[in-house]
C-alpha cells in the first residue's frame, strides 16, 4: 500500500516570473512548499540562466500540464554574434570565433530559413536522453555522441533590435520542444559568423504571460498564508486551447468515474475537448456521438 502524500488538496495554476540563476525544478519545489500542496508540476522547463514565464500547476491542475506544454510560447533573446560556445549560451566555453558581422538585412534573410516546420538538433548540453542518459551528462563526461534532429514549428522569428554589431535581439513564437540556444547556434552558422545566446526571457506560454507572473520573493513573504491563494489561476485556464462542451448534472458522476456520458456542444466526432458544469471542469476526453469519452477527470475536494 502506497504512502499517503501529505499536504493540502489545492488545485490551480501559479504563474511565476522565474529569475536567472535558479532551476525550474527548484521553483516548483518552492511553490509546493509555499502552498503546502500535495502535488505540483510545471509546463515547459527554462534553463537556469533564463527568466520569464514558468507556469506551475498544483493538485488536479497537473492533469492539464500537457495542454499548456503543447501550446505556443514566445521568447525574447539576445544573440552574441562572432562566438560559438560548447553550450550554445554564455554559460559555456568559447570554442570558435569569427570576425564576420552580418548587417540587419542579412540577419532578416537568414531568419526566414528558421521559420515554419523546421528540423532542429537540440544542444549537446540539453536534457534530451541518448541511450537512456541525459545529453548534458554525456557532454560533461567528454563523450562523443550525436543527437537526432526533431521537428519544431516556428510561428514567427523577428529581429527587434540591434544594440551593436556584436549583438542581435530576436523574438520567437514557437511550438513545443524548441531550443532557443539551437536557434542562435543555427543562425550563426547560416550567417557564417557563429553565435550563442546571452540573454533569454519567455514572455508568454499558452494563456500565461510574464506580466502576471509573481516574484520568487512573494512566495517567501506569503508562504503558508491564505493570501497566497489569491494569486492562483483556475485549473480551467490550462485547457484554454481545447474546445469546451457543457456537462449536464446527470453526466457528472459518470464522467468522474471514467465512463462515457452525454455532453452538449458544437464539436465534431473525434474532437478532443473538455466538459464543464457551470465554470468547473469535469473531464477531458474525445467526443463521439453526443458523448464524451473521458481520458482525464477532475475531482476536487
Amino acid at each position: 500500500m502506497g504512502r499517503k502524500r501529505k499536504g493540502r488538496d489545492i488545485s490551480g495554476w501559479l504563474v511565476v516570473d522565474k529569475p536567472a540563476g535558479i532551476t525550474s525544478t527548484s521553483v516548483v519545489n518552492k511553490v509546493r512548499w509555499a502552498f503546502g500542496a500535495k502535488k505540483a508540476g510545471h509546463a515547459g522547463t527554462l534553463d537556469p540562466a533564463a527568466t520569464g514565464v514558468l507556469a506551475v500547476a498544483l493538485g488536479e491542475a497537473t492533469k492539464t500540464v500537457p495542454y499548456v506544454t503543447d501550446a505556443l510560447k514566445a521568447y525574447t533573446f539576445t544573440v552574441r554574434l562572432g562566438q560559438a560556445t560548447n553550450t550554445d549560451d554564455a554559460e559555456g566555453e568559447v570554442i570558435a570565433t569569427s570576425d564576420a558581422r552580418p548587417d540587419d538585412d542579412a540577419i532578416k534573410q537568414a531568419l526566414g530559413c528558421l521559420v515554419g516546420e523546421i528540423m532542429q538538433v537540440p544542444p549537446a548540453y540539453s536534457a534530451v536522453k541518448i541511450d537512456g542518459q541525459r545529453a548534458y551528462k554525456r557532454a560533461r563526461d567528454g563523450e562523443d555522441f550525436e543527437i537526432s534532429a526533431r521537428p519544431l514549428w516556428v510561428e514567427e522569428l523577428l529581429l527587434i533590435d540591434r544594440p551593436d554589431a556584436d549583438h542581435a535581439v530576436l523574438e520567437m513564437t514557437c511550438g513545443k520542444g524548441g531550443y532557443v540556444r539551437a536557434i542562435a547556434r543555427d543562425l550563426g552558422k547560416a550567417l557564417g559568423c557563429l553565435g550563442h545566446v546571452t540573454e533569454l526571457r519567455r514572455t508568454w506560454s499558452g494563456p500565461f504571460t510574464a506580466e502576471e507572473g509573481v516574484a520568487i520573493s512573494l512566495l517567501d513573504e506569503k508562504a503558508k498564508s491564505s493570501e497566497l491563494d489569491h494569486y492562483l489561476r483556475p485549473l480551467e485556464d490550462g485547457l484554454d486551447d481545447l474546445p469546451r462542451v457543457h456537462c449536464p448534472e446527470a453526466s457528472i458522476a459518470r464522467l468522474r468515474n471514467g465512463n462515457p456520458a452525454m455532453v452538449i456542444g458544437d464539436v465534431d466526432y473525434g474532437d478532443e475537448c473538455w466538459a464543464a458544469h457551470g465554470q468547473e471542469a469535469i473531464a477531458v476526453g474525445v467526443f463521439k456521438a453526443g458523448e464524451l469519452h473521458p481520458s482525464r477527470v477532475f475531482v476536487r475536494g
